[in-house]
């Protein structure tokens, strides 16, 4: 056995040192897919390393506490502090603007935070050199850098916030908590709780969350102590977190682009697997005499196998090495040049967990693609030596079928198992199997409608159809290649465009100015008259508001069930209204008559209550500034969120939700030009309301998309690459059987013209061919990636997507030609002694 291995590996060696080169396009397609797989899975296992290891720097403690539109009681407070060392804060959106002092200009919206003296539990708090001191006391406050360049402010300048002149003591070089504390609308500023109190932002009816930090004795029971203190306040509207769900929106957002990415790296190692099949089918069909002469001197098949696998693994092996080397340095190529870019800075290490599962699914794919022309080669018979072979192609033995059959099974299981989404993956392989037996039944169905088609006249098209249908034709194998390519183009282009349409259509032209939060219902009069004072055009828009969450559907605690809906998390803000609000269109049940007095009714958004599991009649009980509020829903509404106007989940009927402390959202819609005056006199007039500019809201989204759109670029980047290799892979494949025809039809009397026709015309008449195909499998698996995976709006280019179908096309045409050449260029008596 030893010698048989040392001489099949001396044998291989040999021959890899001498023409090896052929399994270049091997060791690219490895590289290619590993280095996707193994990038994707590092960079995602640096990022979650990194809020994992700061989850209690980031939320402030061991667990988190929080309630809405008030602070906590006295009894509440006595609970809390005897649960373990405590810190309080109180976070709400403001305005900031320079003091009356100053020189005035526009107010900024700022996300202003009270803090305690126990502020922060864990991690630090610092200010930038030059702070007057540590941290702000009374009538002083710390900002964020970005505020004192819009304000044009330093450190000793004051700045009011609500009806306080306040000191800047220093602009914030850290705050532990930042990232914890979720999405921002402005830049930070910090006070003390007595700080806060001078701002008297705080009214009946403000939004505002207190939330209340602890670090317990034992931290293992740190979820048990949130849960006991939630039971223990009852239905007062408090929720819990522990710093395993530090920033939970961040790890949602990052997980859905991790679901993204994960499928483009399978996506870049499956066509990278069928760039595998291609060259080493095109590897192997040039050692066809090779193979031929080891059988005539006495070396049986099962040695000719040995020799060409260990050739074909010694070359994966290199690219696969090579791709796990690249993507274990994207973490930190990524932290270098877009550190500053990213929300969290990514735990910088070698993840051996997603390199071992990128060198064990690529090794898998290697083999797996390189299976059915290594059984080709095996049974090349050695009277190849005397005639060529251009029979049909052998039936796969039952070995093969049942080897494939295994090593699927295995890439599957690898796949869907190491996934952090496995119904996702094993949704992708499922897809992708499917795919490629469709493409593989349409390319046999492509050979047998050919065959039964007229010849055409001209000799050079009946060449063509005829290179595409006869005895030995690789048009099955062309088809799933080229298939899967232009697929993956296509796929790319909707989502690249639809995420550009996403970026570009973020401010819908009817969208309002201004939202106004913290609108006192008394005060809705004067705000009407400074806005139109400044903007007579103006239009407004004015709704009660209030917070609240669903505490029971059907009567069930929302705790004992296992629904995921965005709804039943965490609180949301409500309003009533006596008539369908603009916007919305009853789609189920009927509206409560205007004048409707009874029992509280609600109506639901009809996606929401499609995740709610809901239907009409069905009880919703919604607690409410610690009151529990039981309602019927009367009707689902569809809404038209595309406008960005003031618009409500859950609207209750009037009447008994109505004596609840509320405050005013309003919405403004006023000329552009109109800005700075309308937030001017807003501050000067109402101090506590706040504004918030809806063009700034919509400047963070885009931000948010770009950086988005920079990862799917990317990841699409290395895909495509996979995918160009595999196009040249495909007419690789074909070289030898090519090199003939040409030197056959130039001793005809065939010019390098008409040679370069015949072939011209076979790839554009495939091309064009395949194009429907890739079009509705591409926008398909875009559709899927856009709407589901990304969920944004559906909204490709179609010029760009006819435009990547022509330049792929044109591409495989070209590749084409190129591949041509040498045979051209080839002496006809050599190449029939090489044929």
């Amino acid at each position: 056995m030893r010698t048989q291995f040392a001489l099949a590996w001396r044998l291989a060696w040999r021959d890899l040192k001498r023409g090896g080169r052929g399994l270049l396009l091997l060791a690219l397609c490895l590289f290619l897919g590993t280095a996707a797989l193994a990038g994707i899975g590092s960079l995602s296992a640096s990022i979650l390393a990194a809020l994992d290891g700061r989850g209690r720097e980031y939320l402030g403690g061991d667990v988190e506490l929080r309630v809405s539109q008030r602070r906590a009681t006295v009894e509440e407070l006595a609970a809390l502090t005897s649960a373990g060392r405590m810190s309080e804060t109180v976070s709400m959106r403001a305005m900031a603007s320079r003091s009356a002092s100053g020189s005035g200009g526009e107010p900024v919206l700022v996300d202003l935070r009270g803090v305690d003296a126990a502020w922060p539990l864990v991690g630090d708090f610092r200010l930038a050199p030059g702070a007057l001191r540590q941290r702000p006391q009374g009538a002083e406050i710390a900002i964020a850098p970005a505020l004192a360049e819009r304000l044009d402010v330093g450190v000793g300048d004051r700045i009011r916030v609500g009806r306080a002149d306040l000191r800047v003591v220093g602009l914030i070089a850290n705050e532990p908590d930042r990232i914890g504390a979720g999405f921002a609308l402005g830049p930070a500023v910090l006070v003390d709780l007595a700080g806060l109190d001078l701002t008297q932002a705080v009214q009946p009816g403000s939004l505002y969350e207190s939330r209340y930090r602890l670090v317990v004795p034992v931290r293992a029971q740190a979820e048990a102590t949130g849960q006991r203190l939630v039971r223990r306040f009852g239905n007062a509207g408090w929720t819990a977190r522990t710093s395993a769900q530090a920033a939970g929106g961040l790890r949602r957002g990052l997980s859905q682009l991790g679901q993204f990415l994960l499928l483009v790296g399978l996506a870049a190692l499956t066509v990278a697997g069928v760039g595998v099949g291609s060259g080493v089918a095109a590897y192997l069909s040039a050692k066809t005499r090779v193979i031929a002469t080891l059988k005539v001197l006495g070396a049986r098949s099962p040695l000719i196998a040995s020799i060409f696998l260990l050739q074909i693994g010694a070359t994966a092996a290199v690219g696969i090495a090579l791709g796990l080397a690249v993507g274990a340095l994207v973490p930190f190529v990524v932290a270098r040049l877009a550190g500053a870019a990213l929300p969290v800075t990514p735990e910088l290490a070698l993840y051996p967990v997603p390199l071992a599962t990128a060198a064990l699914l690529s090794g898998l794919v290697a083999l797996l693609f390189a299976l059915p022309a290594l059984a080709r080669a095996r049974a090349v018979p050695a009277a190849t030596l005397l005639r060529d072979e251009v029979g049909a192609s052998r039936r796969p033995s039952w070995r093969l079928v049942a080897a494939m059959g295994v090593l699927i099974a295995a890439l599957a299981g690898v796949a869907v198992l190491t996934a952090s989404d496995r119904l996702l993956a094993l949704g992708f392989v499922g897809a992708v199997a499917a795919l490629v037996l469709l493409l593989w039944g349409i390319g046999l169905g492509l050979r047998w409608a050919l065959a039964r088609l007229p010849r055409p006249r001209a000799p050079l098209r009946r060449l063509a159809l005829a290179n595409l249908h006869r005895p030995g034709a690789q048009t099955d194998r062309l088809v799933v290649a080229l298939g899967l390519g232009f697929s993956l183009f296509v796929a790319m282009a909707v989502i690249d465009t639809s995420l550009s349409a996403e970026l570009a259509g973020a401010a819908p032209a009817k969208a309002p100015r201004f939202f106004a939060i913290d609108l006192q219902p008394e005060d809705a009069a004067r705000f009407q008259s400074v806005v139109r004072a400044t903007a007579p055009a103006a239009r407004i828009e004015a709704t009660p508001s209030l917070r609240g969450s669903i505490s029971a559907i059907k009567g069930v605690p929302v705790a004992r069930l296992k629904t995921q809906s965005w709804v039943a998390r965490g609180e949301r803000t409500l309003t009533w209204s006596a008539a369908v609000p603009p916007r919305n269109e009853v789609v189920s049940g009927r509206w409560w008559p205007a004048d409707y007095r009874g029992p509280p009714l609600v109506s639901i958004e009809d996606r929401a209550a499609e995740a709610l599991g809901v239907r009409i009649g069905d009880m919703l009980t919604i607690s409410v500034l610690g009151v529990d509020v039981p309602a019927r829903i009367a009707n689902f509404r569809k809404i038209d969120w595309g406008g960005l106007g003031l618009n409500f989940a859950i609207v209750f009927s009037p009447g008994y939700i109505e004596e609840a402390p509320h405050a005013l959202l309003a919405s403004v819609y006023a000329p552009p030009g109109n800005d700075g005056a309308i937030a001017r006199g807003v501050a000067a007039a109402l101090p506590s309301v706040t504004l918030i500019r809806v063009g700034d809201v919509i400047g963070q989204i885009g931000a948010v998309l770009g950086q988005v759109a920079v990862a799917v670029r990317a990841a699409a980047a290395v895909t495509v690459l996979a995918g160009i290799a595999v196009l040249i892979g495909a007419v690789a494949a074909t070289t030898r059987a090519r090199r003939y025809d040409s030197v056959v039809l130039k001793l005809l009397g065939g010019s390098s013209r008409q040679v370069l026709g015949v072939q011209a015309i076979e790839y554009l008449l495939l091309s064009l061919l395949l194009v429907g195909v890739a079009l509705a499998i591409g926008t398909a698996a875009g559709w899927f990636v856009v709407t589901r995976v990304l969920e944004l709006g559906w909204a490709p280019g179609w010029g760009i997507v006819a435009l990547t179908l022509a330049l792929a096309s044109v591409a495989t045409l070209g590749i084409g030609l190129l591949g041509s050449l040498p045979a051209l260029r080839s002496r006809p008596a050599e190449a029939l002694r090489a044929s």
